[in-house]
């Protein structure tokens, strides 16, 4: 039996940490290998403290960040994290670009996809991270791009939760409980020194997914006690064989 695999699409260096941190260290635990795409560091947008340092230069943000994301990544034992450096607010990618996500997406061949809400009006690389995900997606899935190549079959696509989801019309529909790894999350969390201030927001959230967790899995009348999970939306139609 062939080794399952996710995939991890975040548009900045912190996002996978932020919002589905738990998941890569759950699946990983669960021997489910997790591959990290970061597309930009978030050097320009994301690092307000370390550009309030004397004498900061964008090389010099961008290593930091990309350090806080490798020591992050580590914390949740990802089984890989992968930097393309394109660049944010505004992000934008090439053809070539897109490929190169696409041979990622073939060499990883995941069992699902993890990824940012479809809007976001405070942040356009996110939604537009995830457009490019469902792009080559589509392209991974095509037997005349590169014939010979393995395809991609059709992974389940994953939205994971933006920092003010009702204005992004995201809406969860899958509730993950991260309690065993909440430990690593924060662990990851708190590599990443640049935004310090998102630190106890996101525990927060952790904690309110925990609550509804609970509610849904029973409450009261025999649910799990959870204390902390994240939420996700999904794309695609489930198929199941029972409900």
């Amino acid at each position: 039996m062939s080794q399952k695999t996710a995939l991890v699409v975040s548009a900045h260096a912190a996002d996978f940490v932020w919002r589905c941190g738990g998941a890569i260290a759950l699946h990983q635990a669960q021997g489910i290998n997790v591959t990290i795409v970061c597309l930009s560091f978030g050097e320009r947008g994301e690092s307000a403290k370390l550009w309030k340092q004397p004498g900061m230069t964008l090389d010099k943000v961008k290593s930091a960040r990309k350090a806080e994301a490798e020591r992050a990544a580590n914390a949740l034992k990802a089984h890989d994290l992968i930097c393309m450096d394109l660049g944010d607010y505004p992000m934008e990618m090439t053809r070539d670009n897109r490929f190169a996500l696409v041979d990622v997406m073939r060499a990883v061949q995941p069992s699902f996809i993890l990824t940012h809400s479809l809007e976001d009006p405070y942040n356009s690389d996110h939604p537009f991270a995830t457009r490019v995900t469902l792009e080559c997606r589509s392209t991974a899935q095509a037997w005349g791009h590169n014939p010979g190549q393995k395809v991609l079959g059709a992974p389940q696509v994953y939205l994971f939760e933006p920092h003010q989801p009702e204005q992004c019309a995201w809406k969860p529909d899958t509730i993950l409980d991260i309690s065993d790894v909440w430990a690593q999350k924060r662990a990851a969390i708190e590599c990443m020194e640049g935004q310090q201030h998102l630190w106890d927001y996101y525990t927060n959230v952790a904690e309110i997914r925990a609550n509804q967790f609970r509610r849904n899995s029973g409450g009261q009348a025999g649910g799990r006690d959870a204390t902390h999970a994240e939420g996700f939306m999904s794309i695609f139609p489930r198929t199941v064989d029972s409900l």
